[in-house]
């Protein structure tokens, strides 16, 4: 039985793991009580004593438990941003780039930002397969549920006297600074940096992730773009479908709850968009990290997800 240790199992993402894990009989939890959470030594000794260890951490901290790992079979998925843009790291989408062995040969695992999981699987494709250059200039909208940000967050959204601000979508990362940028740009080889607005708005949980394109930004038409897609992504987790249009509208919460992605494409030869739908806990953060060590165990990719 294999013996997993999820070190932060108090935040969000912890939270959702445990969850996910906790009714499986192929794992065993390591579970610390909750006054040796953030003892050091109590922490190093499961972290040491699991063949699989998450880290659902800020950065800092989840670079310090790195730190403390001397059991050259301890398998890492770290969920924080600290080593997505590492080369001594795999990045955890294994839809792209043949990932899925790297990820099954790797002890450790950076697991993908949420919005940076849309974007990517949008833009790695066509840059793949020629039909969009690493010097073009990109531009992505991102809606988000309110779980995204986080127990703080979901705590205001959720409190009786909130702020009247919190009724309507908010734009956020205004200085163009989001941390989930240089994963962006690096895993899919650009030379620059996308315009990136994220917006949260009032429900739970839910992605939509949104790519606009020009005629002249891309060297294919809209029925190429949907085949490179068609070609691309063949598996259960990521999947392309020609038309995804529910009345005219699209929603951000319609994959609330899942853990797959679907990839679809709009507009005409003259202008495109490019979308990608998901949970933001799903393959956004835990059903990735689940998937990622569903790989290093040679189980089957869908176990203990919902697709």
């Amino acid at each position: 039985m294999t013996k997993v240790f999820i070190d932060g199992s108090a935040g969000t993402t912890g939270l959702r793991i445990y969850e996910r894990l906790n009714s499986r009989e192929d794992i065993n939890l390591i579970i610390l009580p909750d006054e040796l959470r953030k003892d050091t030594s109590a922490r190093a000794e499961s972290i040491n004593s699991a063949d699989i260890a998450f880290l659902c951490l800020p950065d800092a901290a989840a670079v310090e438990a790195v730190g403390l790992v001397n059991n050259k079979n301890t398998a890492i998925i770290d969920t924080s941003t600290a080593h997505r843009t590492s080369d001594d790291w795999q990045y955890g989408f294994a839809e792209i780039d043949n990932n899925f062995a790297k990820i099954q040969n790797s002890k450790r695992i950076a697991n993908p930002g949420c919005h940076a999981s849309g974007f990517i699987a949008l833009v790695k494709p066509l840059i793949a397969g020629g039909a969009l250059k690493t010097d073009a200039k990109l531009s992505c909208f991102s809606l988000t549920g309110y779980s995204g940000g986080g127990k703080q967050m979901i705590a205001q959204y959720r409190a009786a006297d909130r702020d009247p601000l919190l009724d309507a979508p908010r734009m956020y990362a205004l200085p163009q600074q989001h941390k989930h940028l240089a994963e962006m740009v690096k895993v899919c080889g650009l030379e620059n940096a996308p315009v990136f607005a994220p917006i949260v708005a009032d429900y739970y949980a839910g992605m939509q992730v949104s790519v606009p394109l020009f005629k002249s930004d891309i060297k294919a038409n809209i029925s190429d773009i949907k085949q490179i897609y068609k070609n691309y992504y063949n598996g259960e987790i990521v999947k392309f479908v020609d038309s995804a249009d529910e009345s005219g509208f699209l929603s951000a919460a319609a994959f609330s709850g899942r853990d797959d992605m679907q990839i679809t494409v709009t507009g005409n030869d003259e202008r495109i968009v490019l979308v990608a739908r998901y949970d933001n806990l799903g393959k956004g953060a835990s059903g990735s990290a689940i998937e990622n060590m569903n790989i290093l165990l040679g189980a089957k990719i869908e176990e203990g997800l919902n697709i």
